[in-house]
Parts: structure tokens; sequence; C-alpha cells
């Protein structure tokens, strides 16, 4: 009795996410169809860039925004400079953008900072929408344009393709470069031909004064934007994918950036799947249906925990599971192709899978630093870079 309970725990705890993987992935695959809607004009646009000890590569970014095609009707730049020790303030500034000051010990995070930032450009009553985008981040030339064409179409919130911009620093950062395809392109593409919201990915984004007026940005996880995401489509707003363009930002190359940073990531991702997946499964029980989706995203656990939850559920011996083990690793497969596929992937990106095995290895032994991160509150850290 102990080996098929064994495989059913494993089957229990990866099926949502094989059902997300392969709904999204056969989705992702589909060409788009016809626009949704001529523009109707949007107003004035807000760069929001929060920033936390960032002096190295701030002028860089704004200097990336500031050389896009600009909208029609203006963008203000505003880099928030977030209880920083450097000088990353100055060097905003002197780069060509606003800049706000912000110090407080007690409240400390991005969401805070982004909150703070919100509320101040949008005292401009030009500014129908703000935008979000990281201080180590370029943008492409038409990043301003098209994501006002969104808004333009009535979108409440905007997302653009998020990947990585130093793929070939290291086989692990482009293995990196392959897991941002899969959860930040294919996934929000799958999305979007579903007439879905598509998320938020923390950088890159953007939304509209109507959404913030009504939602203030009060996130405070780590994973703020998965949690402000969850806030928005319980009130029935939507976030739009915009393949027309997209941002680019680095990777940590050394093995402590890399860990640090998932760390922070997935294990505020897991104290969100805690605090957040009873309700939404109780709303949904209730004729939420809507919130079906975001259900599945949040309990679809990271990539490489998934796979090795698929992979120990494989080499229990009990026929049922194992073939299930056997079906979901092959909708990882597939989704992974189709990731590399609609990323527009090369050879060097096929190659980088060779990591896969030992990079679910490292996650497994890391597993447990995840769990306690997840239970504690997790400080705003600059990610260490090379």
């Amino acid at each position: 009795m102990i080996l098929p309970a064994l495989g059913l725990a494993g089957a229990a705890a990866t099926l949502p996410g094989t059902i997300e993987l392969l709904t999204l992935t056969l989705a992702a695959l589909r060409d788009r169809g016809s626009p949704r809607g001529a523009p109707a004009g949007c107003g004035k646009l807000a760069v929001v860039v929060p920033a936390h000890d960032e002096e190295e590569g701030i002028g860089a970014c704004v200097q990336s925004l500031r050389a896009c095609v600009a909208p029609p009707n203006g963008v203000r730049i505003v880099v928030i400079a977030d209880n920083c020790r450097d000088r990353t303030a100055q060097v905003a500034e002197a780069a060509g953008a606003e800049v706000l000051v912000r110090h407080d010990a007690e409240r400390r995070g991005k969401g805070y900072a982004l909150e703070v930032a919100f509320a101040h450009v949008l005292s401009d009553p030009a500014v129908e929408a703000a935008l979000v985008v990281d201080a180590d981040t370029e943008v492409q030339d038409n990043f301003l344009v098209a994501m006002a064409a969104a808004f333009a179409g009535g979108a409440d919130g905007v997302q653009a393709p998020y990947v990585v911009s130093n793929p070939e620093a290291s086989r692990r950062a482009r293995l990196m470069h392959v897991a941002l395809l899969a959860f930040n392109v294919a996934r929000p593409r799958g999305r979007d031909r579903l007439g879905l919201s598509v998320g938020i990915l923390g950088n890159g984004f953007g939304l509209h004064r109507r959404v913030l007026e009504r939602l203030p940005y009060t996130a405070r996880s780590v994973v703020e934007d998965l949690e402000y995401h969850l806030m928005m489509v319980r009130e029935g707003f939507a976030v739009r994918f915009v393949e027309e363009t997209c941002v680019r930002a680095p990777v940590p190359e050394s093995a402590e950036g890399q860990a640090t940073q998932r760390t922070r990531w997935e294990g505020g991702r897991f104290r969100m799947i805690r605090e957040q997946a009873p309700g939404l499964a109780a709303e949904v029980l209730r004729g939420r249906l809507d919130l079906l989706e975001p259900l599945g995203e949040l309990l679809l656990l990271p990539l490489a925990t998934h796979v090795g939850l698929l992979g120990a559920t494989l080499l229990v011996p009990f026929p049922p599971t194992q073939l299930y083990a056997l079906a979901g690793l092959g909708v990882v497969g597939a989704h992974v192709a189709t990731a590399l596929k609609v990323g527009g992937a090369g050879r060097a990106e096929l190659g980088a899978l060779a990591e896969v095995p030992l990079y679910v290895a490292k996650k497994a032994v890391m597993l447990p630093s995840l769990l306690r991160a997840s239970g504690a509150e997790q400080a705003w850290v600059r990610t260490a870079r090379d």
C-alpha cells in the first residue's frame, strides 16, 4: 500500500501543472487571428523604474528608454531610487530621468516602491497608463509605441515578452534563457490565444489608470507581480500580451547569484500557493470559473520541481502512476519544444538542455531552502551580477 500511495501523491502534486502545461502548449501554437479592434488613441505614458542600489546599470536602462520611438502623446521616465546606499539617483538624473528618492527602513520592498511611484505619476492627469521596467533592462526600440497601442485598443494591463539579454554568458545562462522562453513567452502566448489574462512577469508590464485607481498597488510579497495579478483577475481586469516588442535583462552568471535569485522567486511562489490557492479554489467551486486558469497557473510548480516530482513518480513501481508520469514528462518536453519554436531559439538553446538533469538535481537539493524562504518575509535584495 505504501508504494501506490507514494505514486498517487506524486501524481496529485503534479496533475494540475500537467493540465496547465498541456493546455497552454497547445494554445501557444495557434496563430493570433484578427486584431482586437481599432486603436482609439492613448494618453501620455509614464515609465516607472524601481531601483535598489543600481548605480552600475541604471544609466543604460534610462538611455534605452530614451532611445525608444516616442508615443504620440509623450512619455515620462521616472526612476524611484528606493533605500539606495549608492549613487543610483544621481546617475539616473544625469541620464535624463525624473528621480524620486525614497528612504523607509520599515517598509522595504519593490511593492512599496511601486506604490509610491504609481501615486506620483498618476497625480499628473495627462498620464493614462504606467509601465514598469526593471533597472537592469534594455527595451526594444518600439517598446513604448507598442504598449501605447495596446492601451489604445482597450487593454487594462499589458505585458511584453521578457527574455534574457546575456544567454551567451554561460551554459547556465543559456538554460535560464530556455526557462524564460517557456515561462515568459510560451505560456503568456498560450493564455493570449485563449483570451485569458496573461499574467504579470514583474518586468516589461503596464497598468492602465483605471486599474490603479480601483486597485492601488498594495502587493507586498517578494513576488508582488503574481500577487497583484491575482488581485486584478478577481476584480475582472485582464492583462494583454504584446508580442510585437520585448524587454531583455541579464541573469547572473555565478551559481551564487542564481541561487539567491531562484530562492527569492520560488520561495515567494511557494508562499503564494500556500496563501492564495485555497481561497481561489473555494471561489472556483462557488462558480467563479474565470479563476480556474489563474488557479492552475498558481498550482504549476517551478518547472524543475515539476520535472523532479514526475521523475520520482516514475521511479515508484506502480504502473498507473508510472504511465501518468511518462505522459507528464512528454507534456514537459512538448512545452519546451514549443517555447523554443515560438521564442525563435537556435542550436545553442538545444545544447543547453543537456544541463537539465544536473539542474533538476540541484533544485532538489535547494528545495528545503526554498520552503524555508516561503515562510519568511523577504527583503528586496539586489541580485549579485557579474
